[in-house]
């Protein structure tokens, strides 16, 4: 036993730290591991009880780079924090920790609580100043030597990337041919359903589209499966968002040999860990990019367009005012708008039931706290009715040309479709095929064996009449075939665009994708006094035109009475009852705003509205109840309750009119003499 053990040391526990870097080593470096359980022995060397001996073997296969999820090594820095721990034993200073950080940490922890640290090459005592300082100097060396393998394993990595020679996971519809070269997967069927993603994005421009497509036409997508024992095997699934982005940014199906696309980078995290992310470079710091390295499926400039196209796409950042792909909705000119009064881009609301009814809106600033009202707000159809006829204008030379392009996508969409359905079937009856002959070649006297070929045997026949019904099934609903019936109508429709265009057949994202090819953007100003806004249309070629379109007034304006009628009602009301004046204006042929004929409510409404005064009826010697009550000290209530009892003689033209009283000398001093002797007014 070496001096530095004490009696205070076998009495505590002695920890025994096991780790390897990865579940592969693990698996495969078995030697590694024997050694660290034989410290065991070495621990019982010393002194130790076995009893006292513990071993910490649950952060096998973790790196010792960080903490987080070495459970046993918090385990270990809290018994020796505590003081309950007697010695380390570990087989190198690498194992406990890869971290100066945490190496000179539980260093100077065990330092203050006297506990030892054994591995190979002797047994030290962090308390003393020599043995601290040759703990330290192994912690660099282990430091030092993870970055000098690191360094030896990237660099030889990068001298092969840049021949292009280093081997990666290639991605489904490229593999590695006997030589190593990279190829097209030799199955057709593969090949057919990755080019079909490429050009469905060409005519699309979205990945979501790409998605529905697949989906809609009920396509199989192929993945392939690494590693276990489905080794290399195909496996055909439906086709996700994910995929698609995955496959449209690899530039490996450009024909281009790249390293260096994704870069790990190290942050701490709101809990204080240390994590590792991976991020994504950009192109130009690619730290290998081979053009032309081997077949692809597109060309680099198409690749280039496809991120370019993506990046527009998005509309979570901010920098992107506009969106390239066509969306959903009714919305003509949806992200193709920026307002002329802050930039941003102007949004669609849809209102009404069932929201029927679209306008475009700015809420920019007022999101923003920096107005208290939205820029501008304009009905959907004005706006796409305006630029929608400039557009039908600018394309009517050439309509001949969409035309043919259109057929041509038509056709080529549907050949593409039917090659993917006619290998989609093909694989199935090969896999018949395949279950029939080894069940004929199996000997019948093995019925064990004999009946679980038959049922695989049933099994893919029952597989294939399923495919042979959806394929027919397909063949009934989509039209898979140009007859020369239909180019000839394609070519008719090219001579009558616009019929085309307003047909309610025509699907709002079709005439979306038109727009976004002719037109770039469009700013919009108002102009709320004139009630008009103009259109300022950028095209696609560089060239900029105005629009005027005319807005309509707003429902109070609508049904506002215009002055002509209003004097009109002043004059007939000098003279006239309300009856009167609206028996005149309809005799006049007039209408209400909302053409229903006058009548007495709309009479007053409109004498109410501007103060217009009824006329006054009174005839000589006629008062009025106000005059009556001034002229006697009552109040107007007692000048009604007269009338209502005939003390007082009254005239009104209708009801609800003023009364017009008749008061001579008699009727007055009976009045006075009736106020005096009444004790209530």
């Amino acid at each position: 036993m070496t001096s530095k053990v004490q009696s205070h040391h076998l009495q505590k526990p002695a920890y025994i730290y096991v780790r390897q870097s990865t579940m592969g080593q693990v698996r495969h470096h078995h030697e590694s591991t024997e050694r660290q359980y034989g410290l065991r022995n070495r621990a019982v060397e010393m002194m130790w009880a076995p009893e006292r001996i513990r071993i910490l073997d649950q952060d096998l296969g973790q790196s010792g780079a960080q903490t987080t999820t070495r459970e046993d090594f918090k385990t270990l820095v809290a018994d020796v924090s505590l003081g309950r721990v007697g010695a380390i034993f570990a087989l190198e200073a690498s194992r406990l920790a890869r971290s100066n950080l945490e190496w000179h940490r539980l260093i100077e922890i065990c330092g203050l609580t006297r506990t030892l640290v054994v591995d190979e090459d002797g047994c030290y005592d962090p308390a003393d100043f020599n043995d601290a300082l040759l703990l330290g100097l192994k912690a660099t060396l282990a430091h030092a030597e993870l970055h000098v393998i690191r360094a030896r394993l990237q660099g030889g990595k990068l001298h092969k990337a840049r021949k292009g020679e280093l081997r990666f996971l290639l991605p489904i519809g490229l593999c590695y041919a006997d030589e190593g070269r990279i190829v097209l997967d030799p199955d057709q069927e593969v090949q057919g359903a990755v080019r079909l993603v490429f050009d469905v994005f060409r005519q699309t421009g979205s990945a979501y589209a790409v998605v529905h497509y697949f989906g809609r036409q009920q396509l199989r997508f192929p993945k392939r499966a690494y590693g276990g024992a489905w080794d290399g095997r195909l496996i055909w699934g439906r086709l996700n968002h994910g995929r698609v982005l995955d496959i449209l940014k690899n530039p490996s199906y450009a024909g281009a040999y790249v390293f260096g696309r994704h870069q790990s980078t190290k942050e701490v995290s709101s809990a204080g860990d240390v994590r590792t992310r991976k991020r994504r470079v950009p192109l130009d710091d690619w730290l290998v990019r081979i053009q032309n390295h081997h077949d692809g499926y597109v060309s680099w400039p198409e690749y280039e367009r496809n991120q370019q196209l993506l990046e527009n796409n998005r509309t979570n950042a901010e920098h992107m005012l506009l969106s390239g792909a066509a969306r959903e909705g009714l919305a003509l000119l949806q992200s193709l708008l920026l307002c002329g009064r802050c930039g941003r881009r102007l949004t669609v609301r849809y209102k009404g039931n069932g929201g029927i009814y679209a306008t475009y809106e700015c809420n920019a600033r007022r999101r923003e706290g920096v107005a208290a009202s939205r820029c501008m707000s304009l009905r959907c159809d004005l706006l796409d009715t305006a630029v929608s006829g400039r557009v039908l204008a600018v394309l009517q030379p050439a309509q001949l040309e969409v035309a043919a392009e259109a057929l041509r996508q038509l056709e080529h969409r549907d050949t593409a479709m039917s090659s993917q359905w006619r290998m989609r079937l093909e694989r199935v009856e090969y896999e018949a095929q395949l279950a029939q002959r080894r069940y004929e070649e199996v000997d019948p006297s093995n019925r064990l064996v004999a009946a679980t070929l038959e049922q695989r045997w049933n099994d893919a026949l029952v597989r294939l009449e399923e495919i042979r019904t959806q394929f027919a099934d397909f063949q009934s609903r989509e039209a898979l075939v140009v007859t020369p019936e239909q180019r000839a109508k394609v070519a008719a429709l090219a001579h009558d665009f616009p019929r085309l265009w307003n047909a309610p057949t025509t699907k709002t994202q079709d005439k979306k994708r038109i727009l976004r090819l002719v037109v770039k953007d469009i700013t919009v100003e108002r102009f709320g006094e004139r009630k008009r806004a103009v259109l300022h249309v950028r095209w696609q070629g560089g060239a900029c035109e105005d629009l005027e379109v005319t807005l309509p007034e707003n429902i109070a304006d609508r049904l506002r009475y215009p002055d002509e009628l209003i004097d009109r009602v002043r004059e007939l009301a000098r003279e006239r009852s309300d009856e009167d004046v609206a028996a005149t204006l309809n005799g006049e042929g007039r209408r209400s705003a909302k053409g229903e004929a006058f009548n007495v409510s709309m009479v007053r409404w409109i004498r109410y509205k501007h103060r217009i005064p009824a006329p006054a009826f009174q005839r000589p010697g006629e008062r009025s109840v106000s005059q009556v009550a001034d002229e006697l000290g009552v109040s107007r209530s007692v000048v009604y309750y007269w009338i209502d009892r005939g003390v007082l003689t009254a005239r009104r033209c209708n009801h609800g009119s003023r009364y017009w009283i008749t008061l001579n000398d008699e009727t007055k001093e009976t009045l006075r003499a009736w106020i005096r002797n009444s004790s209530r007014i």
